[in-house]
């Protein structure tokens, strides 16, 4: 879903154990831990473990497991796609075609993002950190429509926009959880083009 992040160097590998030193492979492993003992239950600890690092080696590629959880969360990326779009390209338009860019997911990885969009909607444990990154996403948007619209950024239309594309793209997830047969990026599509029938005329 993002760039990959070079791997830092990682402590000796621990006797008997494959070293694990990827961030992707690390959040596999979580997710995995996850799914089979629940997040409350799995523990730094228990992913060094599988990995067969140690918690230190763990906690250079996050900052706690409910960060692994996220996975790579490019900020940078987005911000990028949303710049690439120029003044000619009408600004929901450029909002939704970044977002859904963001959000392209597909074979395996799709079933460990839905996997990932289960546990950041649903466990009551991830929420007051999920607030902290839905934020920092959404600041992404709002600096984006502040730039379009003229508007200060902070402003009350560039922060309404994006809460506006937030909220659509987690009504979007949430369907996508409820039907396994739907397609994501379908699901984002509709959602945006339906929001921007309403900020249409801006930008």
């Amino acid at each position: 879903m993002a760039e990959t992040i070079p791997a830092p160097a990682a402590e000796p590998a621990r006797a008997g154990r494959r070293r694990s030193t990827s961030r992707a492979a690390l959040e596999r492993i979580a997710l995995e831990l996850f799914d089979r003992d629940g997040f409350e239950h799995t523990t730094v600890d228990d992913i060094a473990a599988a990995a067969g690092i140690g918690r230190r080696t763990f906690f250079r590629y996050y900052a706690s497991k409910n960060d692994a959880v996220w996975g790579e969360f490019d900020l940078e990326a987005l911000r990028a796609r949303l710049e690439s779009h120029g003044p000619q390209t009408p600004m929901m338009d450029a909002i939704r075609a970044a977002v859904l860019e963001f959000n392209r997911v597909e074979g395996e990885e799709a079933l460990r993002h839905r996997r990932r969009m289960e546990l950041i909607l649903r466990v009551p444990a991830l929420q007051a950190h999920s607030t902290l990154k839905y934020a920092e996403w959404r600041s992404v948007v709002e600096g984006f429509a502040a730039r379009r619209t003229g508007e200060p950024a902070g402003s009350l239309l560039p922060r309404t926009i994006a809460s506006a594309v937030l909220g659509a793209c987690i009504a979007g997830y949430e369907q996508w959880l409820a039907d396994e047969g739907a397609d994501l990026q379908e699901l984002l599509d509709r959602a945006l083009r339906e929001l921007a029938a309403g900020f249409g005329r801006l930008g």
